[in-house]
């Protein structure tokens, strides 16, 4: 397939499902794909529920993508996340005009995944007159469709999910206890793979105050150890590996070229939401309030910044951002709020996950660092109709990188063509 037809869909949705005058509304966006050749055709519909939090839907290029696959088969929704995308899109600029950091904290409260799933819903129901529809929930996409199953099961026919099964019941404190050992287990292969990287990184340390990032902001080695986000992806290793390579002049000190592919890499501009709800989509209950990725940090002196050799941080935020990051400044006092927030909203209906009877298939990466395998685990076990294949072959961009393996994969899963022999 070379190309596919394309229909965007706009409407209108309250910012606030449970009080829709309290806030107003938001603009809704979605991108519908087809395969030209079949768009006559009564297609079954798949709704991708894309990673994040804080993430638009992807903007399929011809010819690559987990979509060429889905194509063949299905007529695909590419939903933009509230506050992303095309879906009133939220920045420091915008953030401005919401009021008071009190203020603009409840209204970012509404961001999440149970008020997503009800953008869906009403997409569903307005655009596509009510007809049910297959989820694929990518990373944080595998927390919406739990949420999705705990709201609106009749909506669906089948969920899949690559490397999003959240642990329901588990707060953000239990997250990353589990995560930054994960993290761990990269950065140790960071080692084996590239041992004179783990030297570059520590000269790099040795010398933050000799550099200035293109925005103009100096570095820390708080921010370099950002780098070890992408450690969970497939390519992460090496193309951390690659830009290593040139980050030391030679004279050894920190390049330019690094300086500006750090900078890049750890400036969230077009994704701050992913910063600021980071924590926030585990929240349920009460709970004690508090920065829980700093907290769990406070706890391995090994990734102080005077330790070495150097540890790269992973799929978390710490309260220096806001003030370290230029395009996440503007959401400090906002993300403080947040995170001082004592009581949050129940995200899932444990019995009725268990009494759950819409097949869902997923697979997770057994190396993964940014989803939990042994918590995931815990979820397929207490939800109905679960099946879950466990691989070590992919990380968690395989869907990704390797869509046309994976997706058929967990579509026969669905549909009981294939059944998981092993874990």
């Amino acid at each position: 397939m070379t190309g596919f037809l394309v229909h965007d869909h706009r409407l209108q949705v309250p910012v606030d499902w449970a009080d829709p005058q309290r806030f107003g509304t938001l603009d809704l966006f979605a991108r519908e794909i087809v395969d030209p050749a079949r768009a006559g055709e009564d297609l079954p519909l798949l709704l991708f529920l894309q990673g994040g939090p804080g993430g638009a839907g992807p903007r399929p290029m011809p010819g690559g993508g987990w979509w060429s696959t889905a194509l063949r088969t299905h007529r695909v929704v590419l939903l933009d996340q509230r506050g992303t995308g095309r879906s009133s899109r939220v920045d420091g600029r915008v953030l401005a005009t919401y009021g008071d950091a009190q203020t603009a904290a409840d209204r970012l409260a509404c961001y999440r995944a149970d008020a997503i799933v009800q953008d869906a819903e009403h997409l569903r129901r307005t655009v596509y007159g009510g007809r049910r529809w297959t989820t694929l929930g990518q990373s944080y996409g595998g927390f919406l469709t739990m949420a999705y199953l705990s709201r609106h099961p009749e909506a669906l026919t089948a969920c899949l999910v690559t490397g999003g099964l959240p642990g329901l019941t588990a707060t953000a404190e239990d997250v990353y206890a589990r995560t930054f050992e994960r993290q761990a287990a990269r950065n140790r292969e960071l080692a084996r793979r590239f041992p004179q990287d783990v030297e570059t990184l520590g000269a790099l340390a040795d010398q933050v105050d000799r550099v200035t990032l293109p925005d103009g902001t100096g570095l820390s080695v708080e921010r370099l150890q950002l780098l070890g986000m992408p450690l969970g992806m497939g390519d992460g290793l090496d193309r951390l590996h690659w830009a290593l390579d040139t980050a030391l002049d030679d004279d050894g000190t920190p390049s330019a070229a690094f300086a500006a592919h750090l900078a890049h890499e750890t400036a969230f501009d077009a994704n701050p939401l992913y910063a600021v709800l980071q924590e926030v989509i585990y929240h349920q209950g009460a709970r004690a309030g508090g920065w829980a990725a700093q907290a769990e940090r406070d706890r391995h002196p090994e990734l102080d910044v005077a330790a070495r050799p150097l540890q790269l941080t992973g799929e978390a935020f710490f309260p220096w951002v806001y003030e370290q990051v230029p395009a996440l400044r503007p959401f400090r006092d906002v993300a403080h709020e947040l995170a001082a927030r004592t009581w949050w909203p129940d995200l899932y209906d444990l019995d009725r996950l268990a009494a759950n009877e819409v097949p869902v298939a997923a697979v997770q990466y057994y190396d993964d660092p940014y989803v939990d395998l042994d918590l995931a685990l815990g979820t397929a076990a207490a939800v109905g109709n679960t099946q879950v294949w466990v691989t070590n072959e992919y990380l968690h961009d395989g869907l990704r990188a390797h869509g046309d393996v994976i997706l058929p994969r967990l579509m026969d899963l669905a549909a009981g063509r294939w059944a998981v022999t092993g874990r």
